[in-house]
């Protein structure tokens, strides 16, 4: 017998809980969760844990300019916050850079020689820039010249995605890091060593770069989404746990979802709307009848990746949240320090826990490779950046993320723009959110925002909001815009009761 609801959710990240909450919170429609892990809800913003240590998926910062987003948090979570510094740096020849880059010191560690050819790189540029850049590549060398580009992006950027910079679409690095340069980096280097602050640009509103603070739940990420879940419930709603949808059939205004359960028992359920945040090339090619579009789905890529959390008998010698890896002779691309997100996600304050993470495809050598061999290989990377003697390491742990980022190669936009198209026209109570649901690279808070703008649409029964206008640039990432009108910049055809609170 089929489960029958008003909507059913099809991932239990972000999006998928908060689109949950909210519409159960509202009481009108029955609602329904399907969440393929058997223990965890927070998709990739979950937390994991391990003999008392917890870690989470990559770091998970809680800051947005969106007010409602904010509030949103401090309704479900409201007494668990913790506010946390914060610290990030680069790694590269056994010296650290902070990040976002400090021009000066970037350059008085490369030394005069290496420095002057950095800034004639960069002059270069300036003259000769690209007009039409359409890689990352190409983008990322006229903000900072081709010697910079090399420095500090191409060795990074490339182990995250496994591909040349030059296969890379612009349009990442503009969402990213969005208008930074070296000239920029230069001034306002310059301006701090000056001790001028930030003034109000002409439109009323004072920029923040390098925020020097966070909050964060107490035990990790996951808190916040374990509590979402269980609101859920408390408000009527359903959350399946182990539950992934198989097959997406739609007749006359109607969705019947095929489901299989972990131990391989099938479930049906019936739906008049269908929210998903679960991979879109996913989604699109297990709808029947299938929809022409399938082809572009099949043609999107996805970037895996896993973690090696080591458990250290005494703190790390350093407080950074977290050190991008540039150094090419080894394979670890990131590393976390998990005592710096929160105490608390320690079994004590005399141990330590890193999370070192590398970049992978699934089912590829390093996907693959037992957990005995990885925990080995981190170990030894560990020691020979010098950030940890095996000596000092007591235990590790493996975790895996199939899907953990959408490919922004040079023909993604074109296929999701032909996918969101018949979609639309021809699925219309078919609702597509979060990070994999849209193929965006966006944040929790990103994610957020489109599956409360999706809820309305659905409560008021019209789509009211253009969920794809979320603002996704990289200042909404590592700046605070003050002012209301910020938060939802790029949002069109919002209603007064958002845009004005």
């Amino acid at each position: 017998m089929a489960t029958t609801c008003d909507v059913l959710i099809v991932g239990a990240g972000p999006a998928g809980l908060t689109a949950g909450y909210l519409l159960t919170k509202n009481g009108t429609l029955s609602v329904r969760v399907l969440e393929a892990s058997p223990e965890y809800v927070g998709g990739i913003s979950r937390t994991e844990r391990y003999k008392g240590y917890s870690f989470d998926i990559g770091g998970h910062r809680f800051f947005s300019k969106s007010r409602e987003v904010e509030a949103l948090w401090r309704e479900i979570l409201p007494d668990d916050f913790i506010e946390r510094p914060r610290s990030s740096r680069i790694f590269y020849k056994g010296k650290f850079y902070s990040y976002p880059l400090r021009a000066f010191e970037a350059l008085s560690n490369l030394g005069l020689p290496e420095t002057a050819l950095c800034v004639a790189s960069y002059a270069w540029r300036c003259l000769f820039p690209d007009k039409n850049p359409k890689s990352f590549h190409d983008w990322v060398a006229n903000q900072f010249g081709e010697r910079l580009f090399r420095i500090f992006f191409k060795t990074y950027t490339e182990k995250v995605w496994g591909m040349s910079c030059d296969e890379i679409s612009a349009d990442w690095a503009a969402q990213r890091i969005k208008g930074l340069s070296l000239s920029s980096a230069l001034l306002a280097a310059l301006k701090k060593s000056l001790g001028h602050s930030g003034k109000p640009s002409r439109d009323g509103k004072v920029v923040k770069t390098l925020i020097e603070s966070f909050h964060y739940p107490r035990k990790g990420p996951g808190m916040m989404w374990e509590a979402a879940a269980q609101a859920i419930q408390r408000q009527g709603g359903g959350v399946d746990m182990g539950v992934s949808a198989r097959g997406f059939h739609y007749d006359r205004g109607t969705w019947r979802v095929e489901a299989v359960t972990a131990t391989g028992e099938t479930r049906e359920y019936r739906a008049t709307h269908v929210i998903t945040s679960a991979p879109l090339r996913d989604v699109v090619t297990h709808i029947s009848p299938l929809p022409q579009c399938a082809a572009n789905a099949a043609k999107l890529r996805y970037r895996d990746y896993l973690t090696v959390a080591l458990m250290l008998k005494e703190p790390p010698g350093f407080d950074d949240n977290w050190i991008y890896i540039h150094e090419p002779h080894v394979q670890v691309g990131r590393i976390q320090n998990y005592s710096s997100w929160s105490p608390e996600m320690l079994p004590d304050a005399g141990k330590g826990c890193l999370g070192l993470e590398y970049f992978c495809q699934e089912n590829d050598g390093l996907w693959t490779t037992p957990d005995t061999e990885l925990i080995e290989l981190a170990i030894r990377e560990l020691e020979i950046l010098g950030l940890a003697s095996r000596a000092r390491i007591s235990d590790g742990r493996v975790v895996r993320q199939p899907k953990a980022y959408p490919v922004y190669d040079d023909l993604y936009k074109e296929h999701v723009a032909a996918i969101r198209a018949e979609l639309e026209r021809d699925y219309p109570n078919l609702h597509l959110v979060g990070r994999n649901g849209m193929h965006k690279y966006n944040n929790q808070d990103h994610a957020m925002m489109t599956a409360m703008l999706t809820a309305e649409n659905i409560l008021s029964g019209e789509r009211r909001h253009d969920i794809w206008g979320v603002n996704e640039d990289a200042e909404y990432h590592e700046e605070q815009h003050e002012g209301r009108a910020a938060a939802l910049a790029s949002v069109r055809s919002v209603p007064e009761k958002v845009r004005n609170g």
